[in-house]
């Protein structure tokens, strides 16, 4: 009898102790095409990198709200039939929370059957002004300014320092390139500024010679470059300073990283880019998340003393998919995409502790808000020139 006793309340000891211990919560899956080889690589890769740090960082703090994050990717090097065939497959085999896309072509085509998909939103490297509209692309959103606001924040900064200033647009030869054109356009006169001179160039290494030769004789005040990461920028500029041109020049997001005065120091100082992220060698520590960012490259990557836009906008773009997923939880929601989408576009003046360097509101599923950011050779990058401009 006594033995019995013993059995039963040992028994009831590992119900109470089984009934007591937390169950297990299931990992968040964030699937991402990723850009590490192709033609973009040397940016993709970077990106692919603030992506799988921001991870493994949140996933060493016990993760969001407890949930592990599992990171799910394959490299597509800039191919969109390849993007799409690793969406399809990435979906079917872990169905991703949220998933990052590698370029605008791959994100507007693949927008159907992520409409239909179970409970994911999307975002990723492309800035689309199509991307804002949010009756056509309801699971999608930019994690920044769309081109079309980019052109905006520096045209406004434009009139405000020079008004009436003459604007000279040189753009790439592709989607890219096109999308704010004509939105520009538009804003240069209702701004009453004056636009003297529109190019269009093939990206990368182009004879610009003739272009240089057009801008020479309209004397633009501002030459604004788009649809570009670096060349044929440098060769614009160096060109126009050798003709002792006064131009002051200006770019988009992609055009604004580092490499600008780290492959063409001679030329580049003075070059304004728009921003809404701050940049890795700013001299003050912009807050805690920052500092946390940058302790954490120190620790698993000690010999990249420096890292481009590319990065911080892999690490900013996962950090905000996992703030909205921890608002969510808060909130006492399920995890589907219409209260995920609720909880982004309740985001407002949202604080990223350094990360950014504007409040964070999302309106139309971006985020229209930048600050002009100017490269200073003799500080060895760029320095903030503005204060933040929001595009209405």
């Amino acid at each position: 009898m006594k033995k019995l006793l013993i059995v039963v309340s040992v028994l009831l000891m590992s119900m109470v102790i089984g009934l007591s211990a937390p169950a297990a919560k299931e990992d968040i899956v964030f699937g991402e095409t990723a850009l590490i080889t192709g033609v973009f690589g040397f940016a993709g890769g970077e990106l692919h990198e603030g992506i799988v740090d921001y991870i493994n960082y949140r996933n060493e703090q016990g993760g969001i709200r407890g949930h592990k994050i599992k990171h799910v990717f394959e490299d597509c090097g800039y191919k969109v039939d390849c993007s799409i065939a690793t969406f399809k497959k990435l979906k079917a085999e872990h169905s991703p929370l949220f998933y990052s896309g590698d370029s605008t072509g791959f994100m507007k085509a693949v927008a159907p059957e992520l409409k239909s998909s179970k409970n994911m939103l999307m975002s990723g490297v492309s800035y689309a002004s199509e991307l804002t509209n949010e009756t056509t692309y309801p699971r999608s959103f930019i994690a920044g300014p769309s081109y079309t606001d980019q052109i905006g924040i520096l045209l406004n900064y434009a009139a405000k320092e020079k008004p009436g200033a003459k604007i000279a647009l040189v753009h790439s030869d592709s989607g890219f390139g096109r999308d704010p054109i004509e939105a520009a356009v538009g804003l240069i006169k209702d701004l009453g500024l004056d636009l003297v001179e529109t190019i269009t160039t093939k990206a990368g290494n182009v004879d610009i010679s003739t272009d240089v030769l057009k801008l020479r004789r309209k004397k633009p005040d501002y030459v604004i470059f788009h649809g570009y990461v670096l060349t044929p920028i440098n060769e614009f500029m160096s060109q126009m300073k050798e003709l002792n041109m006064k131009t002051k020049f200006m770019g988009t997001y992609w055009s604004s990283s580092e490499l600008m005065y780290m492959k063409a120091k001679e030329v580049s100082d003075g070059y304004m880019g728009v921003m809404h992220l701050n940049y890795f060698n700013m001299d003050t520590s912009p807050g805690k998340e920052w500092d946390a960012m940058k302790a954490y490259n120190a620790k698993v990557h000690p010999d990249k003393k420096v890292r481009p836009n590319f990065y911080i906008f892999g690490w900013f773009q996962t950090m905000l998919w996992a703030e909205i997923i921890e608002r969510t939880i808060d909130a006492g929601l399920e995890l589907t995409h219409t209260n995920l989408k609720k909880t982004l576009n309740s985001i407002k003046d949202w604080d990223t502790g350094g990360i950014a360097s504007v409040p964070i509101t999302i309106k139309n599923n971006s985020i229209p808000v930048g600050r002009i950011f100017r490269v200073n050779i003799a500080k060895g990058g760029y320095e903030p020139v503005s204060e933040v401009i929001v595009i209405k």
